[in-house]
């Protein structure tokens, strides 16, 4: 059986190559510049000012569109590190709020788009993979693929929801 000590020296000896230090402060500075990047190019997405860096589960930012901010939803651009890819969230204030949203949403045809049954520990009503391989090595390409694919998300949303 691994114990946690196990798992500290294992840690220490990743961190003694330095890679991950490299990866982790790239994948911050890029989440940071696309951020800035959503915020200087969709002022009108509401981007928040914070950047939840996760547990090396997740990192991700927030937008709130006013047609979305008066329901209590927001989006959520999500990095996931263990697939190294790149989600697009509908997600609530609050578990009643997501709950009542499921229930509204879960019945349509999305396409690409995943509703997803609420649980513990589930934040999103509705994913969307919007660079399931994204290409590190051109990151001004793979910015514009999240933000073109977020604001048909987005889009996509608001027309549903105001039908």
């Amino acid at each position: 059986m691994t114990t946690f000590s196990d798992y500290v020296a294992d840690y220490r000896e990743q961190l003694a190559k330095g890679g991950i230090q490299r990866v982790y402060r790239g994948l911050m500075e890029f989440m940071n510049d696309l951020k800035a990047q959503f915020n200087r190019n969709c002022p009108q997405l509401g981007v928040s000012s914070g950047l939840y860096p996760g547990y090396l589960d997740m990192t991700y930012f927030a937008l709130v569109p006013p047609s979305l901010k008066t329901r209590q939803l927001k989006i959520a651009v999500v990095f996931i590190h263990s697939t190294a890819s790149f989600e697009v969230w509908l997600a609530a204030a609050n578990r009643q709020v997501q709950a009542k949203y499921w229930e509204l949403l879960k019945g349509r045809d999305w396409g690409e788009y995943r509703v997803v049954t609420p649980g513990k520990g589930i934040d999103a009503i509705l994913i969307y993979n919007v660079a399931p391989h994204p290409d590190f090595d051109n990151l001004g390409s793979l910015k514009k693929q999240i933000e073109e694919g977020t604001l048909n998300f987005v889009s996509r949303i608001e027309e549903v929801l105001r039908s």
